[in-house]
């Protein structure tokens, strides 16, 4: 008897356009298990970004308030504006810039500032805290300001400050721009621990070929390509026509 895998998102002819009349998403359909680990690659423009921030509603659907209008589901509920707050405490969003994160004097409090938005009691929100700072190796940190740390350290602050909200979702966008090798493989690391859902928009396929599952290539507002992670980027015709490249390791002459 097969098992069928709970969905953790589904897609539903997913469209969106920009107010000048761009269109960034063109009726996008797919489904993601719970657990899965998805990459979402594309040239620059392909719609990556877009795609991610209607997973946590940072952008407006057409869906007017109910699950079954709704273009996109989590856990099977519908992201509409009366469940937002449930969405968010379900999808953790790492953007690309940590600077578009951190705003407090201090990492500990960027780190309690999601969950205690989140309406978590201040004695649990202290426990994250600690969680989360733990998880990505930034215990010793919490007291300093946020701007005094390096752009790795920063993102796992920000890691940190997704973790503390215990979502069983992460979502995020080029997680390794402008991370040092170093800063890179710990990431990663982080990662891999995780063992919910991941979708992650990146460039970097060796990080996807390291974390991912599965890949989606996306171009143009449409899914182009979806299949196991090494037959996708391993296939030249499928990279060369969406503006990718065959990563070294999978080259023939590598393999």
């Amino acid at each position: 008897m097969t098992t069928i895998e709970p969905l953790a998102i589904e897609l539903r002819r997913l469209s969106f356009q920009y107010p000048n009349g761009r269109r960034a998403l063109d009726e996008i359909s797919c489904t993601i298990s719970r657990g899965d680990r998805i990459a979402i690659v594309g040239p620059s423009g392909a719609g990556k970004s877009t795609l991610l921030m209607h997973l946590n509603g940072l952008l407006p659907t057409t869906a007017v308030g109910t699950d079954e209008e709704s273009q996109v589901l989590v856990h099977g509920a519908g992201v509409i504006r009366s469940r937002l707050r449930d969405v968010r405490r379900q999808v953790g969003f790492l953007f690309q810039d940590p600077d578009d994160q951190l705003f407090c004097p201090t990492v500990r409090e960027d780190v309690a500032f999601g969950p205690l938005n989140l309406g978590v009691d201040r004695k649990e929100v202290l426990a994250r805290v600690e969680r989360g700072l733990a998880a990505v190796e930034m215990s010793d940190c919490s007291a300093r300001n946020p701007a005094e740390l390096s752009t790795g350290e920063r993102k796992r602050v920000c890691l940190a400050g997704v973790l503390a909200c215990e979502p069983s979702i992460l979502v995020l966008d080029e997680p390794t721009s402008n991370l040092d090798p170093r800063a890179r493989r710990q990431l990663l690391s982080i990662l891999k621990a995780f063992t919910g859902t991941q979708i992650v928009a990146t460039h970097d396929l060796d990080f996807v070929l390291d974390l991912c599952d599965r890949v989606l290539v996306l171009d143009a507002g449409k899914v182009q390509a979806d299949g196991k992670t090494e037959r996708i980027l391993s296939d030249p015709l499928i990279m060369d026509r969406h503006g990718l490249e065959v990563p070294w390791r999978l080259r023939p002459a590598n393999r």
